[in-house]
């Protein structure tokens, strides 16, 4: 039997031999693969209560606010946790799952079922004898070549299956296998093997799925010809939108090889079609710029942080450092970075300057107040859990009522210890707070006030005695009462709930009104933190700073992301680039 194990991808060509079912283009995409009430109404006065009506009481919302961003000395060895940092601060997700976590253990666990992949090339006769070990798999060429990809093996490794796999085909080898290989090739940046498939795929297709491009993209714009990844790029715009990914190599190629007004064009284009870039393409605009004195180019990266600051994008750690070299680079400016965070008074540790407020103006309150009451609570799904009768009977409840100070997430704030009764944990919640002689409202559902071993009518008596109460039917969603209520009683009004409102912001339409929600929701939203039922309750603080890009023409001030703090979509860095100039 003839061995055939090629010393370069170059000798290919002679076993592909023309193939009706390859002049087709491909239809499968590598990347599936391994790329990884209303209150007049007397007979209705059970399902809601009013509370004796008292003066607002801002200072005491205020206050309440203030002493949560502390631990009380006498509580620090009790289970109390996360006071230092805010409800959205990133990583305090993280920290609520592992508090809440069932710390038993579960065993080891369950073995990966694992191969041994070839470490050297092998043979004809020893892919044979590598394939009947594995009989169970279909197509044992696709499978091996997955996990060689997967596992980055070597391109000596890879490029021996595909020679095996070219003499048992009268010299054909699938455009799958050959992807494949074009990933290993990319990602051991063979440059060469990259061309050589990419002379195959050319005069062998007359068009490739979204992942070759991508790859071949991605290869050739490390090469001297790097220019004809813009001729694929083209190829894609004649079919679909390119992806952010392939704008983001190209202009990275550009830059490579200092073709940068090409790389700014490239950046508007992309723009252009609303794409959100990746945040290594703009970091590669600042690893360009260093030491560049141009006001034009300069402009351009001070839009681009304008740019982050008007999407609330975070670069991450490294984008962060190749931000600071960049300012305290350009010659003549004489900037200088530190890497810093912001106090609880919003006042930045390095330079003292004060953080944009997380407060809504009069204008922007209105605007949200609206959007809200059109898209969330008029326009949005709530009628599949309540009914247009009972939210019309809760906003003229509402409307009978002075403004509130705190509203309260009943059913929620009760599950907060889970194996006390939930009538006691909410009635020590009430009780505290209405001490501090706060309007509060309390929004629940019908069940609550039925005898239950989790539920003492007694304990909901006194609860109604000391809030206006609004118990919803069992089927009702508490969210957009919330919101209502909140939003109706004014800029003061503060709400408690642990749900983080992602679905209601997700009826908003625009990214603006987004963010305007969520710049609200940190301000206004209260969070209980004691582990213990029965202690004194302690909220997490909340903050007075916008965590966002900020500039005051002679500072900036950047949060960013730490490499090693999982952040989740709706939390926020803590940490700072602060930057100002020298004078």
């Amino acid at each position: 039997m003839m061995t055939f194990c090629f010393t370069g991808i170059r000798s290919l060509p002679k076993f592909w031999k023309s193939n009706p079912y390859l002049s087709v283009g491909p239809g499968h995409s590598y990347f599936s693969l391994f790329l990884k009430d209303y209150c007049g109404i007397r007979n209705q006065q059970k399902w809601f209560s009013l509370k004796a009506v008292s003066p607002q009481n801002t200072k005491a919302v205020n206050l309440l606010i203030a002493k949560a961003r502390y631990l009380r000395k006498g509580d620090e060895g009790s289970n109390q946790v996360f006071s230092d940092s805010h409800l959205f601060a990133a990583g305090a997700a993280k920290k609520r799952s592992q508090m809440n976590t069932n710390r038993e253990d579960h065993g080891l666990p369950p073995v990966r079922n694992t191969i041994q992949l070839p470490t050297r090339p092998l043979n004809s006769e020893e892919w044979d004898k590598f394939k009947e070990d594995f009989k169970g798999k279909a197509n044992f060429e696709s499978w091996i070549i997955s996990q060689m990809a997967h596992c980055h093996s070597s391109i000596d490794v890879a490029k021996s299956l595909l020679a095996w796999v070219a003499a048992k085909n009268n010299g054909i080898v699938g455009y799958d296998l050959l992807v494949k290989y074009l990933y290993l090739c990319v990602f051991h940046k063979h440059i060469s093997e990259v061309i050589d498939v990419y002379e195959i795929m050319k005069a062998r297709y007359k068009r490739l799925e979204p992942g070759g491009y991508t790859l071949l993209i991605q290869g050739l714009i490390h090469s001297d010809r790097w220019k004809e990844a813009l001729l694929l790029l083209e190829d894609i715009k004649k079919v679909m939108i390119p992806s952010k990914k392939n704008y983001n190599d190209c202009i990275e190629g550009a830059l490579l090889h200092q073709d940068v007004n090409l790389a700014w064009n490239l950046y508007q284009e992309l723009l252009g079609h609303n794409l959100i870039p990746m945040l290594k393409t703009l970091k590669a605009f600042f690893d360009f710029g260093k030491n560049i004195k141009d006001d034009q180019y300069s402009n351009k990266l001070f839009d681009i942080l304008l740019y982050l600051r008007n999407n609330h994008l975070y670069p991450g750690e490294s984008f962060a450092h190749s931000i600071k070299t960049w300012f305290e680079s350009v010659p003549g400016e004489q900037w200088k970075g530190q890497f810093t965070t912001i106090k609880g008074s919003g006042q930045c540790s390095g330079c003292g300057k004060t953080i944009e407020s997380l407060h809504l103006s009069p204008e922007e309150y209105e605007f949200l107040k609206e959007k809200i009451m059109r898209d969330v609570i008029d326009g949005g799904d709530q009628y599949k859990k309540t009914t247009p009768q009972e939210l019309e009977r809760f906003q003229n409840f509402v409307k009978c009522c002075p403004p509130f100070d705190i509203v309260i997430d009943g059913l929620n704030v009760a599950k907060t210890f889970p194996k006390a009764r939930e009538s006691q944990v909410l009635l020590h919640v009430v009780s505290q707070l209405a001490k501090q002689n706060l309007q509060l409202l309390v929004l629940g559902r019908k069940h609550m006030l039925t005898q239950h071993s989790r539920w003492r009518k007694d304990e909901m008596k006194k609860v109604q005695k000391q809030a206006s109460c609004f118990f919803a039917d069992n089927i009702s969603a508490d969210d957009p009462f919330l919101l209502y209520a909140t939003l109706h009683s004014g800029n003061h009004c503060k709400f408690i709930t642990k749900d983080l409102m992602r679905d209601h912001k997700a009826c908003l339409h625009d990214a603006k009104t987004q963010r305007l929600f969520f710049k609200w929701q940190q301000g206004h939203q209260l969070a209980i933190i004691n582990r213990l039922p029965g202690s004194k309750i302690t909220f997490q603080h909340i903050p007075s700073y916008d965590t966002v890009v900020q500039t005051t023409g002679d500072s900036w001030h950047i949060p960013y992301d730490e490499d090693l703090l999982e952040r989740y979509s709706y939390e926020v860095p803590t940490k700072w680039l602060c930057l100002h100039r020298k004078t």
